[in-house]
């Protein structure tokens, strides 16, 4: 059965336009306004624990670009136009654009392929000058569109719209301006056709310029400009696939030229995309004319305990004795969100293995531990208690919910969904084992997962904070303070994040909830393969790389490097862990599994930092693979978020 979600269902879906004769076109902010009945904004559970935690102003993210009223958008692919003393490049591809003290530029990047970089950083090709400025402000975004306000000493200059996919930039006058534009390169055009040099625009009239896609007719291309005003998506799940449907609007309702990236055009669709193509990072982007963009994903399963129904006695005796010594010996629970995250996400699938395993007595030494930790995290008062450092709070200035001790930035919202799907991991399979502590965990896991992934804007949360669905996955960065723009480089932990959403909504009897975490989770693992693990290597823009992987993805650059060390093997586990029985995903292609461990092993061995994460990926090329991890496993170390018994259970639940 097929669970559709769109604006009538009132699930994801953020848009409202509004555009009358003369009129600024606008789209509708991501904060409410007023009262839509198609657009339930009240989540289960959420005022209520938004009533009894604890709230504090925050982290100063320093947002100078934003208007007053918006929920600061962190993690976007456009954050560098927002936060920080200046203005970033940002990709909506296949442009790049950046704002400027005295206007704008934008261009097509100049993608270039090295050994270990793909490089498309920002190419200022056009200059537009908008005289009378002062400064900037993001004025509105929704799902892959954003309205940025030219101010000037005595109010509005005009409006700049950049659409994520569109080749198109669009100025439209706030009062009667005159623009500079510099000299068009060849592959750009401007409707009205006036060329470089000065444009009059009227109150209200805008200018549109477009870049001309590598094998299409300019005049056809021309004739073919309708500027973009706003976005809507909306998806579906059904028994095999999930579906991602994004739409364009226009002023005049018109289709609109759209750029389909590599993941999207791969799909059964039947979009007709015969405009030429453009040059990009993420692979050759075919231009269309489409008022909407469909595309599929195989729909992942998320299963919560390891299948053993194959295991013989010796393994079954071997498992056991792995597991009496790992719940002998865990370590104490830190107080961060991440490496607590990952301690509690550990114990949960401890908990879940000793029961599947018949081992009560191990279960209840795992729960009797567990079980109090995940109390103190889950109190939603907890930050207002002297002392406590295991807990959450409501950020007010910048709209989301925080842990009190920060690592990684979290208290500059980097990393939220990596952190965050621990925890609603960990929930669901506690609350599996104990379903009275639903009701007790729900207010914080609630808001957890309305920080980073809220199917639509409130006044307190931005709609699904760090998914961009136009890409089909997260970013990490909360304020992107980069050229190349936003970046993400552990895929696997977003992923997680999603199957931790989909669990804890099926545990909660949030079935909305569920679909939604189905339908992130598919997405976000098949974009996983298609730009870090498993991209084409026949494409010649991989033709340079030395390796058959690429651990961190920026919007405007593709990079062989980590933020923590520079060694192949860190680049291919970051893309890993966490293992859970839900990493199968990880294996579609068997055979670039051998290559990728091939490349990540330079010595050789598994016998090295992040070599049990390696050992469990490296089963997937096969059963031969599998044999021989199986006689590694008390050779390699265990990573903090995992164990040998843990590493046993993968292997053993692979068997064919």
């Amino acid at each position: 059965m097929r669970r559709a979600f769109s604006l009538l269902l009132g699930t994801v879906c953020l848009v409202a336009v509004v555009l009358l004769p003369g009129s600024v076109p606008r789209i509708q902010p991501d904060r409410p306004s007023l009262p839509d009945p198609t657009r339930p904004r009240e989540l289960p559970g959420e005022a209520a624990a938004l009533n009894v935690v604890a709230q504090n102003p925050g982290k100063d993210l320093k947002p100078e670009r934003l208007a007053e009223g918006l929920n600061p958008p962190t993690n976007r692919w456009f954050s560098g136009l927002v936060f920080g003393p200046e203005p970033l490049p940002v990709y909506p591809l296949p442009l790049s654009f950046q704002l400027t003290a005295t206007g704008f530029n934008f261009g097509l990047p100049e993608v270039q392929s090295t050994e270990k970089t793909l490089f498309g950083g920002h190419r200022p090709e056009v200059s537009v000058t908008v005289p009378g400025i002062t400064g900037w402000q993001v004025v509105a975004y929704d799902t892959a569109t954003v309205v940025v306000e030219a101010r000037g000493a005595d109010g509005p200059v005009g409006r700049v719209t950049l659409a994520q996919g569109s080749p198109q930039v669009t100025f439209t006058a706030s009062s009667a301006v005159t623009l500079e534009t510099s000299s068009l390169p060849e592959h750009f055009g401007m409707v009205p056709e006036s060329g470089s040099g000065a444009t009059q625009i009227a109150e209200g009239q805008s200018v549109t310029w477009v870049a001309i896609p590598d094998g299409a007719s300019k005049a056809e291309v021309l004739g073919q400009v309708h500027p973009v005003t706003g976005s809507a998506l909306s998806w579906q799940v059904d028994d095999e696939k999930t579906f991602t449907t994004i739409t364009w609007q226009t002023a005049d309702g018109a289709p609109t030229l759209v750029a389909t990236m590599p993941h999207q055009t791969e799909s059964d669709t039947d979009q007709d995309c015969r405009l030429g193509t453009f040059k990009s990072v993420y692979g050759e982007l075919k231009a269309c004319l489409r008022s909407s963009v469909t595309w599929g994903a195989p729909k992942l399963p998320a299963p919560a305990t390891y299948d053993l129904g194959k295991l013989d006695e010796a393994g079954r005796a071997n498992l056991i004795t792995h597991l009496e010594t790992d719940v002998q010996h865990l370590p104490a629970y830190p107080a961060d969100t991440y490496f607590a995250g990952k301690a509690l996400a550990r114990d949960a699938q401890l908990l879940q293995l000793a029961k599947t395993l018949g081992r009560d007595d191990l279960a209840a030494t795992v729960r009797n531990r567990l079980v109090p930790e995940m109390r103190t995290w889950t109190n939603p008062a907890g930050c207002a208690t002297p002392g406590a450092a295991r807990c959450f709070f409501y950020d007010q200035n910048n709209h989301g919910v925080v842990g009190l001790v920060a690592t990684f930035g979290s208290d500059e919202f980097n990393d939220h969904h990596f952190h965050y799907g621990y925890f609603l991991y960990a929930a669901a399979l506690v609350a599996m084992d104990d379903p009275n502590l639903v009701s007790e965990m729900a207010p914080v896991m609630t808001l957890l997962s309305s920080d980073i992934a809220r199917p639509v804007a409130s006044d307190r949360f931005p709609a699904l904070r760090v998914y961009d669905a136009y890409a089909s996955h997260s970013w990490a960065s909360g304020t992107s303070p980069f050229a190349d723009a936003n970046n993400q480089e552990s895929t696997s932990e977003a992923v997680a994040a999603w199957v931790g959403l989909r669990l804890w909504g099926e545990v909660s009897g949030d079935q909305a909830m569920a679909d939604q975490g189905t339908w992130m989770q598919s997405n976000e693992a098949n974009a996983a393969l298609a730009y870090w693990l498993n991209f084409n290597k026949s494409d010649p823009l991989y033709a340079p790389l030395e390796y058959s992987y690429l651990p961190l993805n920026f919007g405007g650059k593709r990079d062989f490097a980590t933020w923590f060390s520079p060694d192949p093997e860190a680049g291919l586990a970051i893309q890993v862990l966490p293992v859970t029985p839900a990493s199968t995903y990880l294996g579609r292609d068997p055979d670039r599994v051998a290559t990728n461990i091939d490349n990540a092993l330079t010595a050789d061995t598994f016998s090295r930092t992040y070599g049990d994460i390696l050992l469990a990926y490296s089963a997937l090329a096969g059963e031969e693979a599998r044999a021989k991890a199986l006689t590694l496993v008390d050779e390699v170390p265990s990573d903090d978020g995992f164990t040998r018994s843990l590493l046993l259970a993968w292997l053993y639940s692979l068997k064919a």
